[in-house]
């Protein structure tokens, strides 16, 4: 390309731009064009394959080995993100995803991010901004009383809520403000013997956090869960975890307690864990990431019974609740709690009447870093622009279509829903049963005969009948390995094929396939062409 060519393709106006960041009129134009752009990819969101189908590298073959050193076009770059950077992303947004947890976008959440970010406040304190400060405690005192939260989580009742950017974040300066009120009394010296405690089922968030504040990898404490409690962590199991670790010497710490665990969305029972640890001294925080948002709802409410027994309670905006990442919701019952831990007072920032008067939230002590982003202009935009009716309407029918996918496949006698639906996701396999005559390996070396109703050998010498219905069947350890290989060719081919996403989850020891509704634009028919997927998906692996 000579360089006539290449002038051609740069507007007259670029020479301005490249001396102004700022040139408004080439804003406007830019910004209209990134809008049209997006609109177009919602528009054709159904036609890209849901799952990315690239190979590990595939960008660095197709992008430019050095950064430019003229300024280019906005219009060719749009057209690389087009042809290169689309191809390679897992569509999150698209009506047939059902993998992990959503996480969901709206117009408000989107216009809300462009607000946030095009006054680009460095919210730290409250002179900073003072907007972002009062708008941050504004809005979670809004959605904390549309949770019903007790009054002892509000600003009004001495408590207070804050935008975090993740859950990881939430559960670190929890647990470092329980640290140091612990620490306070038993003694620095003994942080080596401060046991954190969570189930099975908690999200690695909480061992993460353990990690980075100095708590013994020996003295975290994972507690086994099982079917027969829905995979809910038991008060028995915790007290008799916590009456070992007092009786070895170690100081029992931190609770986290969880109302929509990641496998299977189970829910931990908060009041009696809370009376537990109570009992014991231990601050209990509430990782709600995912399920809190469903709480708005009065019929999802008796999920937070108890929770006034807790320290902290927290959930994820970014994930069902419409707003764009990163916007994780923590109240506390105490601040001062989070403050003692957190606070720095550097000269440069805090010598101004706003904070010698002590009447204003110093926002930067209660999160890890000091700079700030404007989270709350996307929550505020949201909780506006659709009202409290609105988005319970929009929860709502998310889980109705977790319950037309539920009722799909308790119709079909080759599937199980392993456990009970609590939410707008529903966990199920395919039963073994599903292979009919087809040979399987055990992974043992053994071949394993299936054949409708009739005999066949476990792989032990001994005969194992099964009725052929979708009724609950106890697997023994091969009929597992077995049903765990099948789900898991299945999930595989399912998502090989860029129609639908899921994920998975293995519970007591069997691999699950997770289906979690909850992007913005599904609707019904999504929801039965994602079963009529899993179904031919089935059909072919056993060869029907």
């Amino acid at each position: 390309m000579n360089t006539m060519q290449a002038d051609n393709l740069v507007p007259k106006n670029s020479s301005s731009c490249a001396m102004n960041p700022l040139n408004l009129e080439e804003f406007k134009r830019q910004g209209y064009m990134v809008i049209d752009f997006i609109a177009n990819y919602y528009q054709n969101i159904e036609k890209h394959p849901v799952l990315s189908q690239v190979e590990p590298g595939y960008l660095k073959e197709l992008l430019p080995k050095s950064a430019p050193f003229s300024p280019e076009p906005i219009e060719t770059i749009l057209h690389d993100i087009q042809n290169h950077i689309i191809p390679g992303i897992t569509h999150w947004q698209s009506p047939h995803y059902f993998g992990y947890f959503p996480s969901s976008g709206s117009i408000a959440g989107f216009l809300g991010e462009m607000l946030g970010t095009g006054f680009n406040v460095v919210g730290f304190n409250w002179m900073a901004s003072p907007a972002a400060t009062e708008l941050e405690g504004i809005v979670m005192e809004w959605l904390g009383e549309m949770l019903t939260l007790p009054k002892s989580f509000l600003f009004a009742g001495n408590g207070g809520g804050v935008l975090q950017g993740t859950t990881c974040e939430a559960i670190l300066c929890t647990l470092v403000a329980a640290r140091d009120q612990m620490l306070s009394q038993v003694g620095k010296d003994n942080i080596g013997k401060l046991v954190v405690y969570g189930s099975n089922q908690t999200h690695s968030a909480l061992q993460k956090a353990a990690q980075v504040a100095g708590i013994l990898k020996k003295n975290f404490r994972a507690i086994e869960t099982t079917e027969s409690t829905s995979f809910a962590l038991s008060p028995d199991s915790l007290r008799s975890a916590i009456c070992s670790d007092i009786e070895a010497g170690l100081v029992p710490l931190f609770l986290c307690a969880t109302i929509g665990t990641t496998a299977t969305t189970a829910v931990d029972p908060l009041r009696p864990l809370c009376d537990v640890a109570n009992r014991y001294g231990l601050w209990v925080h509430v990782d709600a990431a995912y399920a809190g948002s469903a709480c708005i709802c009065p019929e999802f409410q008796h999920f937070l019974d108890g929770v006034e027994g807790a320290h902290s309670f927290s959930l994820n905006a970014h994930k069902w609740f419409f707003t764009t990442l990163d916007c994780c919701c923590l109240w506390l019952k105490d601040p001062k709690a989070l403050t003692k831990s957190l606070a720095t007072n550097p000269e440069f920032i805090m010598n101004n009447h706003a904070s010698n008067s002590e009447q204003v939230v110093e926002y930067k002590d209660w999160q890890i870093a000091l700079s700030r982003r404007f989270r709350s202009m996307k929550l505020w935009l949201v909780l506006r622009s659709y009202g409290v009716d609105n988005l319970r309407s929009f929860l709502r029918s998310h889980v109705k279509m977790a319950q037309i996918f539920e009722e799909l496949v308790v119709s079909d006698k080759r599937f199980q829903v392993v456990v009970p639906r609590n939410f707008a996701m529903v966990c199920f396999r395919a039963l073994p049963l599903a292979m009919g005559n087809k040979v399987y390996e055990n992974g043992m070396g053994n071949k394993v005969y299936e054949n409708g109703n009739k005999v066949y050998e476990n792989g032990m010498g001994n005969n194992v009948y099964e009725n052929g219905m979708a009724q609950k069947i106890t697997d023994d350890q091969h009929d597992q390995e077995r049903s765990n290989q099948l789900n898991q060719e299945l999930l595989k081919s399912i998502n090989a094929s860029g129609h639908v996403y899921m994920t998975h989850a293995v519970v007591g020891g069997l691999y699950i396939i997770r289906f979690a509704v909850g992007a913005t634009l599904t609707e019904d028919r999504h929801v039965f062409t994602a079963w009529k997927v899993v179904q031919e998906h089935l059909d072919a692996i056993i060869g029907i």
